[in-house]
């Protein structure tokens, strides 16, 4: 069976270590393993990676002035309508839609998740709550993988 996986650094909180970047992009490279760079598309085309990924926060159309190779992935989330029409307008390949079982705030459910996957063409990646308890709810969804952290801690 062939998993693509992928690996995306999100950093919020602090300065970012250009050095921290690279050691994480050298332990991918080695396991095979794609990585990306969260909300920082020019720091991710300079490094060389695989490919960045931008928040549902971020609505900016920046990036699509830069070039990047053809291979260069652009991801990015959304919760809602409005933030799937900004992320097909980002030019991202696949998008992300939250949460499907983590009762927070942006909670979805299966139903509204299965309703919002529908109006787009774009890859959907189901985000937030995803376990070993509910992975046989996602082969209800037409989604094209699964994202989380819990899921693979």
């Amino acid at each position: 069976m062939n998993i693509n996986t992928g690996v995306i650094f999100r950093n919020y909180n602090k300065k970012i270590s250009i050095y921290e970047i690279i050691r994480a992009k050298k332990y991918c490279k080695k396991r095979g393993l794609k990585f990306f760079l969260s909300n920082n598309f020019k720091l991710a085309i300079k490094l060389g990676l695989d490919g960045s990924y931008i928040p549902a926060f971020n609505q900016s159309l920046r990036h699509l002035a830069y070039k990047t190779k053809s291979s260069f992935i652009i991801m990015g989330s959304a919760h809602n309508i409005r933030e799937i029409r900004q992320k097909e307008a980002q030019k991202a390949k696949f998008i992300f839609i939250s949460s499907i079982f983590k009762k927070n705030k942006n909670y979805l459910g299966l139903y509204r998740f299965r309703l919002l996957s529908k109006l787009t063409n774009k890859r959907i990646v189901a985000l937030g709550g995803i376990s070993k308890l509910n992975k046989k709810k996602i082969k209800l969804l037409n989604c094209f993988g699964i994202s989380g952290i819990s899921y693979f801690t």
